[in-house]
């Protein structure tokens, strides 16, 4: 890289999925009001996250190549969307759950990219189908703790993965980095 690369993200699964594109990267997170930063559509919103924390970032690593990404589930609802973060608490999680089992959502992964020479962002999204789950298995899985740091409170690289039925689009974008875009979108930075 012609720039030394920053991860604007805490996310240990951003960094495994970005060090197999970059082997050296420093690890740089923001602290934003993220809730400022909600879109009724949540295609915008995992944009808007993503930019902002890149931006926020590269004020810190100007010489740098920073590299953000914010993943938003969303559960259509009508002609709207239901957008479900992180749990708050256990509680929390168990609801979340229980909104998405037996029900399609969408994974939305908003990518930006920030170098002295320019800027880039772009949005991948996936279908993600839960089968039917019990109160036991959703309780079982949230005494795991898994969920507590996860948008629409699951892992997809986790225990969740066995509450998928079906995956419309890249597993990457629901773990929280859409590798393959990510690639292309590296070849482009001068």
């Amino acid at each position: 890289m012609a720039y030394p690369v920053v991860l604007a993200s805490a996310s240990p699964r951003r960094r495994e999925l970005l060090a197999r594109l970059v082997p050296e990267f420093e690890v740089d997170a923001p602290d934003l009001d993220e809730e400022a930063l909600v879109d009724p559509d949540p295609f915008v919103t995992a944009q808007r996250l993503a930019r902002e924390k890149c931006l926020a970032v590269y004020e810190r690593h100007p010489d740098g190549l920073v590299i953000a990404g914010d993943t938003v589930v969303a559960l259509p609802q009508g002609d709207a969307w239901l957008q479900l973060g992180k749990p708050v608490d256990a509680a929390d999680a168990e609801r979340i759950l229980g909104l998405l089992a037996g029900e399609t959502h969408v994974v939305i992964t908003g990518v930006a990219l920030r170098w002295p020479k320019g800027f880039s962002a772009f949005t991948e999204s996936a279908r993600v189908t839960f089968r039917r789950l019990s109160s036991d298995e959703i309780r079982s899985y949230v005494a795991g703790g898994e969920p507590m740091d996860k948008a629409g409170a699951y892992g997809y690289q986790g225990g969740a993965k066995e509450f998928i039925d079906r995956l419309e689009g890249d597993v990457e974008t629901v773990i929280g980095l859409p590798v393959a875009r990510l690639a292309e979108a590296l070849r482009s930075v001068d």
